[in-house]
């Protein structure tokens, strides 16, 4: 069965502007794409459903994504850490979800193959999959339902790194440096990227 999207876009961005004000998200890429955006798209167009979390007030974020076709969901808690919004999405995945690909709305880089490749692995029966580029790991991560209670256990601002750490993954060899490539600051998105 296709695994569940997830994207997680509920953060702040502090980084990129910390009174606020401008959502990193909602930046347009060198293309004019929008960042949330060119990350859901990837992910759209390799699983059959994506839900997407957002925060309240997200300043037109779930607009965006909804009008892509993600089903979006707001995650009150959203300023607690990134796993309050992890498993905000899960739950609202649940029952039917046979897996998971977790992607993040501020990597608007990484390649449908990528994507493809971890839905792949998962289909085949991976607990864990994880996409790896010249030897290091990057994102997005994929999930089986065995590691359901874990993943709904998380807390703070860690995501699921704690479960990678203490479990084996499959490793996904990709041609994609984009599963580095995120939108943290303001310099990161003037970059002209040749990933995408």
């Amino acid at each position: 069965m296709t695994p569940v999207g997830i994207l997680l876009a509920a953060g702040r961005g502090r980084r990129f502007d910390p009174t606020g004000a401008a959502s990193k998200l909602l930046q347009p890429l060198p293309g004019g794409e929008l960042v949330v955006a060119a990350s859901a798209r990837v992910l759209l167009s390799s699983v059959d459903k994506v839900i997407a979390v957002v925060r309240p007030g997200d300043g037109g974020v779930g607009d965006c994504l909804r009008a892509l076709g993600c089903i979006v969901t707001v995650c009150q808690d959203a300023d607690s850490g990134m796993a309050a919004s992890l498993v905000h999405a899960l739950r609202h995945s649940l029952p039917e979800a046979p897996s998971w690909l977790i992607a993040l709305g501020d990597m608007p880089h990484v390649r449908a193959s990528t994507m493809l490749a971890l839905r792949a692995a998962l289909e085949q029966g991976a607990p864990i999959a994880v996409p790896v580029h010249a030897g290091q790991r990057g994102n997005p991560v994929g999930f089986g339902r065995v590691h359901l209670d874990a993943l709904l256990a998380l807390q703070g601002d860690q995501g699921a790194r704690a479960i990678l750490k203490a479990h084996p993954a499959s490793v996904v060899p990709v041609d994609d440096p984009g599963i580095f490539s995120d939108i943290d600051t303001v310099a990161d998105l003037l970059k002209t990227s040749t990933l995408a």
